[in-house]
């Protein structure tokens, strides 16, 4: 049996079942936050079904979704994400099986959502489920109800298809609370840092045996704690947001889970059950190692704050669940963890919403667990949304480079170009390094490889003017934005990322960071700090296998699949 594994769709239902009140029945979002965001929002409705149409195409029934089904919890977006799926398992016969993600639901009473969505002239109304909520300016605002992002007690029941409640048919079905699956008896306490504020949550956590043999682990690895003070539990001010916290906030507040897990992975091992373990987010560093480099390169970004802690990727691998699938972070990576007799991989799923535009092909043969990477380059109608984003981008002032896009897969790795240009450099680059980046080309790159005296961001000026680059880097006039962009895709798709740089690129990727390699300047250094930024992209190039490849269950070795005697696909389509 193979089992498709996906990660965040975020599912955003364009039709407009939305309540905007629009006559067009059409609900697109602005290109500015999607130029502005980590994910596309309006090309989720056909990329979603462009994926579910793969799986089907493939012959394969049965789909975990590894968190974050839909765009931001609302109410209608849950429901027409589940429809969606009801659809697909009445059509085609496909059991899904889910865990929640940060964008699914808020701790136990929700929160509010508003979003701008387009007119027909490139302006925007906001809709809103908060009455509070300020618009600026004229803009028009509509409040609904239908925008609000549920808590545990709405969006479980909502999901509930998704294996977390029993249904007919499964051959065993738990939770860490016992055989109970009324979310009444899945509640536990979780307390404030300071001890003195105390919440009741749920957790949504199962384990499900929809086929003789076969046990998928859900794990619900969103934790809502409490903000110390005694504050209004209904308020999202009061809870510190799951969305960075992830995994390190799992020993102290849900230690119960991973008890529940070693207890799983042991009675799997005796019983004779094949284990397939999954939360939203990743268990081990996905940064491969090179989370130092990064810090010392960009101080404090997202990644670095979503990074498992080695204590508790340590106390993941002590349950002997030894491969877990994760979502959240929208990369293809392939990490992992030992200590002493205790080993785990963690096996990241790109998402279609961002690049890569990917998900797992899943089959257990024998002692092996055998992982192919599909790539969905091509999906119908990928453009619809371009015709109003020009007209925004014309009534802005701004760029609309992204409509320039010949497929789903060209218009996330443009995404991504533009998502350096408007997010990740001023957001996250030193103010000193990201002032540079338009000075500088490849061959400035060279020379300052080459360049034995310190340097310094406002020494760059004159030492660029007054030397001739010389070397054997070609593309020498390449824009360094060029390469920065490069470097962000394989950080983000590591091996499917070859499919999107040329080859000639990396050539001399390679060569420069060997140079860079080979220098010794003193700490903090401009030439110091673009060292870090070439050993990232070296450790990146010389990750584990992340798109075909083996697991061996008795070991935890990774070999690409060619090992086996197969050959490496290199899918640029969904064929």
């Amino acid at each position: 049996m193979k089992i498709a594994v996906i990660a965040d769709p975020h599912f955003h239902d364009i039709d407009n079942r939305q309540s905007v009140g629009r006559g067009d029945r059409v609900a697109l979002r602005t290109l500015a936050d999607t130029n502005a965001s980590t994910r596309v929002f309006n090309e989720s409705f056909h990329a979603t079904h462009a994926l579910l149409d793969d799986i089907v195409r493939r012959g394969i029934s049965l789909v975990i979704i590894a968190g974050d089904l839909t765009d931001d919890g609302q109410q209608s977006t849950m429901a027409a994400a589940t429809a969606l799926l009801a659809e697909y398992s009445r059509r085609f016969g496909l059991r899904f099986v889910a865990t929640p993600g940060n964008h699914d639901l808020y701790a136990i009473h929700g929160r509010h959502q508003s979003k701008r969505f387009l007119n027909p002239d490139g302006s925007h109304m906001l809709v809103t489920s908060d009455p509070l909520a300020e618009q600026g300016g004229s803009v028009e605002r509509i409040v609904s109800d239908d925008m609000y992002c549920g808590g545990y007690g709405a969006a479980i029941p909502a999901l509930g298809d998704l294996g977390f409640f029993r249904r007919d048919g499964d051959l065993h079905w738990e939770c860490p609370f016992g055989t109970d699956d009324r979310l009444e008896a899945r509640t536990f306490e979780i307390v404030s840092g300071d001890g003195q504020t105390m919440r009741r949550m749920i957790d949504a956590s199962f384990l499900v045996e929809p086929v003789e043999g076969l046990w998928l682990l859900s794990i619900d690895a969103n934790v809502f704690e409490p903000k110390n003070g005694d504050l209004d539990p209904t308020l999202e001010k009061s809870y510190h947001d799951s969305t960075d916290a992830g995994w390190n906030a799992m020993p102290r507040n849900k230690g119960f889970v991973l008890d529940w897990m070693k207890d799983v992975a042991a009675r799997a091992e005796a019983l004779g059950k094949r284990l397939v373990a999954f939360s939203h987010y990743p268990v081990i560093d996905p940064l491969n190692g090179t989370w130092a480099d990064e810090a010392r390169l960009l101080n404090d970004t997202s990644f670095l704050r979503r990074t498992p802690r080695a204590e508790v990727s340590k106390a993941a691998a002590a349950t002997g669940i030894n491969v877990h699938f994760s979502g959240h972070l929208h990369i293809n990576d392939t990490a992992v963890f030992r200590d002493g007799d205790d080993w785990l991989v963690n096996i990241a799923v790109p998402s279609m919403v961002g690049f890569p535009p990917a998900y797992k092909v899943v089959e257990i043969s024998g002692e092996r667990l055998e992982v192919e990477t599909v790539v969905v380059s091509d999906v119908p109608s990928y453009d619809t949304a371009f015709a109003l984003y020009r007209v925004e981008a014309e009534q802005e002032g701004t760029s609309a480079a992204v409509t320039e896009a010949t497929g789903h897969a060209d218009f996330l790795c443009r995404h991504l170009a533009e998502m350096v240009r408007h997010r990740y450099l001023p957001k996250e680059w030193p103010q000193d390094l990201a002032a540079l980046v338009p000075q500088l080309c490849l061959g400035d790159l060279e020379m300052l490889a080459g360049t034995v005296a310190p340097l310094t961001p406002k020494d760059l000026p004159s030492v660029v003017a007054s030397v001739s680059r010389t070397g054997p880097t070609k593309l020498q006039d390449l824009p360094f934005f060029e390469m920065i962009v490069d470097w962000y895709r394989l950080r983000k798709g590591r091996e499917l990322a070859l499919d999107f740089i040329e080859p000639a690129r990396i050539a001399v990727y390679r060569h420069l960071a060997a140079r860079f390699a080979a220098g010794a300047w003193p700490a903090g250094s401009l030439q110091d700090r673009l060292a870090s930024f070439m050993r990232m992209l070296s450790d990146w190039l010389a990750s584990a296998p992340s798109r075909d490849f083996s697991v061996d269950l008795a070991t935890g070795e990774v070999m690409p699949r060619d090992h086996l005697g197969r050959t490496v696909r290199r899918q640029t389509g969904s064929a």
